[in-house]
């Protein structure tokens, strides 16, 4: 018989370990910093600090009954462009871009001495002020930390720190005190919406695959995350796995389930690592098993990698996918709540949700729609990226405007050499490949479900790119449909030859080919692949291009009717030229230019005649003093 774990045995032997130490250095240890080498940092830290003689610990343990300092990781802490990143506790220390040799200044002054480095200290580039810790950055003080609040401070890896905080007392409480009706319930009153992007009740979703009279059911968590520059669920599995396994379980209990499944994209390594140690310790704990917390019901995890494709994102593809075929949508109904994985009724929901449902269970349903709006409850991740002062992991409460995250948590927009923007802001796509342009109109507007689907816009599962006035707007839809038009599945022929003829279409527009009507037939394509498509990635295929043509038609025309591109990224569209004020009249670009284009006396600025001209870069290859510009 599996045993009953006792949690509050577990966090009250952890936090006395906890107690027994003199303060805590933490590493992060996210995707971002490890990449920075957040962990020779690490190792820097543990040598150093066992030379001078102090004692460090690396793992909390009862027997240890010496006060040390205590050396852990945590997950992403949501600053990426500043890692690596080392906060010390209690003294509520930030040190930013921390490097292995800095590693010795930092003990020998704050650990000994208790003094700072300043050096290392953010700097807010606003006012100038060194800022002493999370406490102070506009960063993180403008944000709502609520799903992201532990990714940060606790060790990802040590299940017994994440007891020690609450974690599993609402699965214990949902599976020994609570009936299936009861959770739902709460999930309904709660208000909580699928943070994949497309919004729906969680609770109704989970009471439609309740009520379906089947023994045999599933939970699936998608973590699936595949749109350009989101980042969010990776963070959190990374940063915070068992918040998500504590998630499935209730999800479980809920809808009647025995059998989950992670479905993590191969691409998210660490991810990947992480939630299946989560899984493992939550069963080696008695946690997961056949006697779940000693109700009589088992449940099983399974961790599973994404085959790398995009469309795996929904629902029915990425349930082809776990059964082993190709991943590609099918027609609803039958939805997967009636008939998912194997046939049988499945409640999928993505990583943000799955984290959200303990919190909610713990705090109560009216305490949760105290944040955010009214019709969007709680609170939203997004991944800031782009032309943005402050990139990384945020968190806002539902309703908060992109005017305030773009310039006071992100920090302003820059220029294209990271300089800070006095052109400003220009558009920021949301939601990815699904989502569409945002522009400064919008800039006060609430950002929840409704306010977005109203102007033609999603949430999507959380991307923000920001773009600054340099950038080509028609370059960006591009972009955007050259990624889903690479990741159609090819199933249905308005999405595989659509999305085809539409990048055809836009490829005409950036060179100089397109007509008036090129652009006529570019919406009315538009159009028909976003009604006609099967599933969610080719009716939202379009959402960049549509929204584009809506907000910045004046940019297709100037690229379409005068043929060219007012942000000069388009270089079938820039008039080649060379800057008489750089120009040296050396003459080495005439000498390379094969259709003798470029004229000019020695000594003196040249001049390109642009009718001869095959803009094929030799001339600016050539050119020493970057003088020649639009080839």
């Amino acid at each position: 018989m599996q045993e009953t774990i006792n949690l509050e045995a577990v966090a009250s032997q952890y936090n006395e370990n906890l107690k027994n130490t003199t303060l805590r250095i933490i590493i992060c240890a996210g995707t971002g910093c490890m990449a920075n080498g957040s962990e020779k940092v690490r190792k820097a830290f543990l040598n150093y600090i066992q030379e001078t003689g102090l004692n460090v610990k690396v793992e909390l343990k009862a027997e240890d009954k010496h006060p040390g300092i205590f050396l852990s990781e945590s997950g992403c802490q949501g600053f990426c462009q500043m890692g690596p990143l080392v906060t010390i506790e209690p003294m509520g220390i930030m040190y930013v871009k921390v490097k292995p040799e800095d590693v010795k200044e930092i003990v020998d002054c704050t650990i000994k001495e208790n003094k700072l480095v300043e050096r290392l200290l953010y700097k807010d580039p606003a006012t100038g002020d060194k800022c002493h810790g999370v406490q102070d950055i506009p960063f993180y003080t403008r944000q709502s930390r609520f799903v992201l609040k532990q990714c940060g401070t606790i060790d990802p890896e040590d299940i017994n720190e994440y007891i020690s905080i609450g974690g599993y007392s609402a699965a214990k409480k949902a599976f020994t005190e609570l009936t299936s009706q009861d959770i739902c319930k709460e999930i309904l009153d709660a208000g909580l919406r699928g943070r994949g992007g497309g919004g729906f009740p969680t609770g109704r979703k989970w009471e439609l695959t309740r009520i379906q009279e089947v023994k045999k059911k599933y939970v699936i968590c998608n973590g699936d995350e595949g749109d350009p520059g989101a980042f969010m669920d990776r963070s959190v599995m990374e940063g915070n796995p068992h918040s998500v396994i504590e998630g499935i379980m209730i999800a479980s209990r809920a809808i009647g389930a025995d059998e989950a499944y992670v479905y993590v994209r191969a691409e998210y390594p660490l991810a990947v690592k992480r939630i299946r140690k989560a899984v493992d310790e939550a069963e080696e704990a008695g946690i997961l098993g056949d006697n779940v917390f000693g109700s009589g019901k088992a449940l099983r995890c399974h961790v599973m990698e994404g085959a790398g494709a995009f469309v795996c994102g929904e629902e029915t593809a990425l349930i082809a996918s776990i059964e082993g075929k190709r991943g590609m949508p099918s027609p609803k109904p039958p939805f997967p709540a009636q008939s998912g994985l194997w046939g049988k009724p499945t409640v999928i929901n993505n990583v943000e949700t799955l984290a959200t449902v303990p919190l909610i269970m713990r705090m109560g349903a009216k305490e949760f729609r105290k944040i955010g709006s009214e019709k969007s409850p709680g609170t939203k991740t997004f991944a800031l990226t782009g032309h943005v002062v402050n990139t990384g992991l945020i968190e806002v409460p539902f309703g908060t405007t992109l005017r305030e995250i773009v310039y006071n948590i992100g920090g302003g927009v820059t220029n294209n050499d990271g300089t800070i923007s006095e052109e400003g802001f220009k558009s920021v796509q949301i939601g990815g490949p699904s989502g569409g342009c945002l522009t400064k109109e919008h800039l006060d507007l609430p950002l929840d479900f409704d306010s977005l689907t109203g102007i033609g816009a999603m949430i999507g599962s959380g991307g923000l790119v920001v773009m600054n006035q340099q950038t080509c707007m028609v370059k960006i839809a591009r972009f955007f449909m050259q990624f889903t038009q690479n990741e159609s599945c090819g199933k249905c022929v308005l999405c595989r030859e659509g999305t085809k003829q539409m990048l055809s279409l836009l490829d005409d527009i950036i060179e100089g080919r397109a007509t008036v009507e090129t652009l006529d037939l570019l919406e009315k394509l538009a159009l028909a692949v976003k009604k006609g498509s099967l599933c969610g990635l080719g009716k939202t295929a379009p959402n960049p291009v549509l929204s584009t043509l809506k907000h910045f038609r004046k940019e297709y025309n100037e690229h379409v009717i005068s043929k060219w591109c007012s942000t000069k990224n388009c270089k079938k569209l820039v008039a080649p030229e060379i800057n008489p004020e750089l120009c040296k009249g050396c003459t080495v670009c005439a000498k390379k230019c094969p259709v003798g284009a470029i004229s000019g006396e020695r000594k003196m600025p040249h001049k390109i005649n642009v009718s001869i001209c095959i803009k094929c870069g030799a001339c600016a290859q050539a050119c020493k003093l970057n003088a020649i510009t639009g080839v």
